[in-house]
């Protein structure tokens, strides 16, 4: 009987309990930590939130930045040391995946921020709704495409490097180092970007809310985006099975949702912030930044899904369940119907149910090299079979096609006169 969740999307195949589309922060990034105390994470992070929140409704400004800069990295890290993870290597880790990142990207923000280039868009006068000023071509280009496609190569240096060694391989694995990366950049964008908070000391505020809501822009929502985009790409940078993938046309495709999310992000904050209503305007960045976030966790949780689905069945099919055994190094069957690996002998899909019986069990594309390479070794060895056929491989052909045809029923009539006329 085939299931109607064919790709199993309402068990997730982290944490089972949960859809695929759905919104669980912890379990999207922090996947090896769901199966242990995952309540830990989610009270860390909001204890760090509200301590944030509240600093910055009363007027600490440098403190609130501080916390907004360093609160989720700080968990993120301790989440590493906390799993145990990568064969107790966990400085390498962080010096390469967080402490690298954050000064290469202290030192490229810092150049733009030298030159002026990183300003916040600043409305000048009130025409309907909108500054007179409004946004400039440079502005543009440097928030919309100059520090997002920079940035995102950025952020992807450490964590190539990690994924490369054999220790470092997985899935997960290069997840977490791009996650790691994203928030290290996210921290030295906030310390650069808001470097004068951070030496003005206390200061009167006379609309917290406002404070209080960019401190959550730029303190929990942005790390959070520029984190699930990087590591996407170093998810397909790591790939499946023994090995990484390394730079492969999935990796590619990892790299440009990233760079795309992260540009739509940046030109969405860009240009709400010429809106005159700093209410308005805080509002609708976050607005806007809460749903490119929200489809980065989506598209993180299909990855890790279906790669991790894929990695189980694999492993299944090679290795052998039960009386069934494996292929070994062998080639793999496919469903036909979600295309993931089936066991041997199999007439059903452990993934999806269908009927494996009914379609081709490989790929779109392979079924049509394999009937060519096929082709010419059948009808060879018909020709050969038919000119050395030979007199007494004639008779055996007969014998074999008399002793293949089906029994017929003997009447018991004609079964008396045969015995009687000694037939």
């Amino acid at each position: 009987m085939r299931s109607p969740d064919v790709a199993r999307r309402k068990s997730f195949a982290v944490k089972p309990d949960e859809p695929v589309a759905s919104f669980a922060l912890v379990s999207t990034i922090m996947p090896r930590g769901v199966s242990g105390h995952p309540q830990t994470y989610r009270l860390a992070l909001t204890v760090a939130l509200v301590a944030a929140l509240i600093t910055a409704i009363f007027g600490l400004l440098p403190i609130a930045v501080l916390i907004a800069a360093f609160a989720i990295p700080i968990v993120y890290i301790v989440y590493v040391y906390d799993v145990n993870q990568w064969e107790d290597q966990p400085i390498s880790v962080t010096a390469l995946a967080f402490v690298l990142t954050g000064l290469l990207a202290a030192g490229f923000l810092g150049l733009l921020k030298f030159f002026g280039l990183l300003d916040a868009p600043m409305p000048t006068s009130d025409f309907g709704g909108l500054a007179l000023g409004g946004p400039s071509v440079s502005g543009i280009l440097v928030w919309a495409l100059l520090v997002p496609v920079v940035g995102e190569i950025i952020r992807q240096i450490g964590p190539v490097i990690l994924a490369s060694r054999p220790a470092f391989d997985d899935l997960m694995d290069g997840l977490t180092f791009g996650i790691i990366s994203g928030v290290a950049f996210s921290t030295a964008d906030t310390l650069v970007r808001h470097w004068p908070m951070l030496t003005g000391g206390f200061v009167g505020v006379s609309d917290p809310g406002t404070w209080a809501s960019l401190i959550f822009l730029e303190g929990f929502v942005k790390p959070l985006i520029i984190g699930t985009a990087t590591g996407i790409a170093c998810a397909e940078f790591s790939g499946l099975g023994a090995g990484y993938d390394g730079f492969t046309g999935r990796y590619v495709r990892g790299l440009v949702e990233a760079i795309a999310a992260n540009i739509a992000y940046a030109a969405g904050i860009y240009l709400l912030g010429f809106l005159a209503d700093p209410t308005l305007r805080i509002m609708l960045q976050i607005a806007w930044a809460l749903v490119v976030l929200a489809v980065l966790i989506i598209r993180v949780r299909n990855v890790l899904h279906h790669g991790l689905m894929e990695a189980a069945l694999e492993a299944s099919a090679r290795e052998g369940v039960g009386a069934s055994s494996g292929v070994g190094q062998g080639r793999l069957d496919f469903c036909p119907a979600c295309e993931m690996p089936l066991l041997q002998d199999s007439q059903f899909c452990t993934a999806c149910g269908t009927n494996t019986l009914v379609g081709s069990h490989v790929r779109p594309g392979e079924a049509r090299e394999l009937a060519g390479v096929g082709a010419a070794p059948a009808a060879a060895g018909s020709a050969v079979g038919t000119a050395t056929s030979t007199p007494g491989s004639e008779q055996a052909a007969t014998a074999t096609s008399e002793a293949q045809e089906p029994e017929r029923e003997v009447n018991p009539r004609d079964a008396f006169f045969d015995e009687e006329e000694g037939r």
